[in-house]
């Protein structure tokens, strides 16, 4: 086992026996991964959500607040960032989020290594002079942007499942002109996220072909239904998959183009037993802000520890509350069919013992492949 192997080997073990008494006691860790939902407006009516079914006049916080909240010295330790929506860049005033994130790197976020922004690709020019400005900044501060395009198909089924007219054509103008913004400026990193629906689970291939020709990373992972994140428990009968559409997934998920995807392979296990078995971290080193400052310790369990407009964020965190809800983690009937993708980048740094089991088992080479994959390099510096 090289130096680097056995480094990391022995700090995911410490990290695990840390993370056994933070779950035992209920104690936070320091927060490494932040989402905020910096809008709950949107201008496409997607089939398989109901965010922007939130009445307008609802407030959005302002850039003051998402800055302040951002300069709390809980976040010192903060590593990863994720804007998203509704959809980010109908935010007139994006541009001065960012400044105010590129800002607090000097100081209050020196541990950021990275900001990603999911969009609809919708508004493509607004979306490429704001990655064309704010890019340059970013570097400066040495930040990546990773641009997260959603596309859920190649054509029309796109355009149907986003309930909006040439939504494909849109998206696909977007992703190109970003791929040019790509050549010039090295800390721009692009991505697809499909969110995988009875309707367009035979694009999948397609999908992977349009990401594979313009060298871009993939996040596919079934619907998510529930009074959480998407708001969308009123469409569950719709969004089912059948036993043929689990088979095709089974199989899709199965094949060698995801050999280094850990959770292509819980979603294998998940499909197979009915229940999902993964490592999860909400709300011990991650957490999520919405729209109107509600803080969620996780996105998909509709279960408020606060808002952020009355308590400050850091009250909240180590809240009697909070700690009820960190006990419980794994343990929620939403916890057993979670598909989210990503938040197992989150845990398994923290979690320890699941990651470095994998060492055992799929070899030294394969592990630092998996580790360069999902850019959890980061969580180890």
């Amino acid at each position: 086992m090289s130096h680097s192997v056995l480094k990391l080997a022995t700090r995911l073990l410490r990290n695990g026996l840390c993370f056994n008494y933070l779950k035992w006691s209920g104690k936070p860790a320091m927060p490494q991964a932040l989402s905020l939902e910096v809008t709950h407006d949107c201008i496409a009516k997607c089939i398989m959500c109901n965010i922007w079914r939130i009445p307008p006049e609802v407030p959005n916080l302002s850039v003051k607040e998402w800055v302040d909240l951002l300069s709390s010295d809980l976040l010192s330790d903060l590593r990863e960032l994720d804007i998203t929506g509704g959809e980010p860049f109908v935010r007139s005033d994006l541009s001065d989020l960012f400044e105010g994130i590129s800002e607090l790197k000097q100081n209050n976020l020196k541990a950021l290594r990275s900001i990603a922004i999911t969009t609809n690709g919708l508004l493509t020019k607004r979306v490429l002079d704001f990655v064309q400005g704010i890019l340059p900044r970013l570097q400066d501060r040495n930040l990546e942007l990773i641009m997260v395009c959603a596309m859920d198909g190649v054509g029309d089924v796109h355009d149907t499942i986003r309930n909006h007219r040439n939504a494909w054509v849109k998206v696909n103008r977007t992703i190109k002109g970003l791929v040019k913004l790509r050549e010039l400026f090295s800390n721009l990193v692009i991505g697809l996220k499909t969110t995988v629906l009875p309707i367009n689970i035979r694009e999948l291939d397609r999908i992977i072909q349009y990401a594979e020709s313009r060298n871009l990373f993939t996040i596919i992972s079934p619907c998510i239904v529930g009074e959480g994140r998407y708001l969308n428990q009123d469409r569950a009968d719709d969004l089912a998959f059948s036993q043929e559409d689990v088979g095709d997934m089974i199989n899709f998920y199965q094949r060698n183009l995801f050999r280094w995807s850990y959770h292509a392979d819980m979603l294998v296990q998940f499909f197979k037993t009915g229940k999902m078995k993964r490592v999860c971290s909400c709300g011990f080193n991650y957490f999520f802000v919405r729209s109107n400052g509600q803080m969620l310790l996780c996105p998909l369990i509709g279960r408020s520890v606060g808002n952020i407009r009355e308590t400050s964020m850091k009250e909240l965190f180590f809240s009697e509350e909070a700690g009820k809800f960190r006990r419980k983690v794994g343990r929620y009937p939403e916890c057993q069919r979670c598909t989210e993708p990503g938040l197992e980048r989150y845990a398994l740094p923290i979690e320890g013992f699941s990651y470095l089991s994998l060492l055992s088992k799929i070899g030294k080479r394969d592990f630092l492949q998996l580790h360069e994959h999902m850019g959890l390099d980061k969580y180890f510096e």
